[in-house]
């Protein structure tokens, strides 16, 4: 079944041969789709703390920023950096 696929796909599509891209063209598109990719990053990073900071029994800003809490600034950190490297490898896929 697989080969007849195939077959029916390779006589039913044409082929269209494509211009040459410049190097000019290829680096505009890389670097685009960095910024996107960049720009979806850091939003998802965001909504990650955001709801960190609704599931948590406690305000994190209010222990970090006001009572100095090492060990909540010490596990946020590790949860901030799992969500970073776990972006990271869907980035680059």
């Amino acid at each position: 079944m697989g080969t007849t696929l195939v077959n029916f796909f390779a006589q039913t599509l044409p082929i269209v041969p494509t211009e040459p891209r410049s190097n000019f063209d290829i680096l505009i598109g890389h670097l685009l789709a960095a910024t996107i990719f960049s720009v979806v990053g850091i939003v998802v990073f965001f909504a990650c703390l955001l709801i960190m900071e609704k599931i948590t029994p406690f305000s994190i800003i209010k222990e970090i920023g006001e009572e100095h809490n090492q060990a909540v600034a010490m596990i946020v950190s590790a949860i901030v950096l799992g969500i970073a490297i776990i972006i990271a490898a869907a980035i680059l896929g």
